[in-house]
């Protein structure tokens, strides 16, 4: 990461778009705190700009941000990487209906294989083949890479820990 200090106030990056919604706010409404729009407006902003750049990343390996998500839990659970379609949906938040989509279109690229489950006749389980393991390696790896270009552009190795640590903060405090 590079070394600059956390800046102080006044001294940091110049003003951005987030900057001019909390003045405009601040004019029409100057009784409102918009320190948290702030915040999540940022959040919300890199979060959408940085996702759409790792997407374009993830097409260079034929897959979508959502197949490689697919992809990317089934490298995670470990060989012989393989889970139920229940556990994707449950592991990705997705809905049965939009999983069977996704698992679709991997098959058919040849990245997974569905196989009946041999613990229970109803059931499937789902693999990654071994050009499926081929582009999640290089696929996460591709993301990775262009993450930390990013990131060890803007921020010490200590204030990403530091903005790690807030944000989970957040994230723990959100309603459920």
């Amino acid at each position: 990461m590079n070394s600059t200090a956390i800046p102080g106030p006044g001294s940091g990056p110049a003003r951005d778009a987030v900057d001019a919604i909390v003045d405009q706010w601040a004019a029409v409404r100057p009784d409102l705190d918009t320190g948290p729009m702030a915040v999540y407006g940022r959040v919300y902003r890199i979060a959408r700009e940085v996702g759409d750049l790792v997407e374009r990343e993830y097409r260079r390996y034929g897959v979508t941000r959502g197949e490689f998500d697919v992809l990317s839990a089934l490298r995670r659970s470990g060989e012989p990487y393989t889970l139920s379609p229940r556990e994707l949906s449950a592991t990705l938040m997705l809905t049965t209906g939009g999983m069977t989509g996704r698992l679709d279109k991997l098959e058919k690229a040849g990245l997974l294989a569905r196989s009946p489950d041999p613990s229970d006749r109803r059931g499937l389980r789902v693999t990654l083949t071994a050009r499926g393991l081929e582009v999640i390696e290089e696929a996460v790896g591709a993301g990775l890479a262009l993450q930390h270009r990013l990131f060890d552009s803007a921020l010490t190795e200590e204030q990403g820990e530091r903005l790690g640590d807030l944000l989970r903060l957040l994230m723990a405090a959100r309603p459920s």
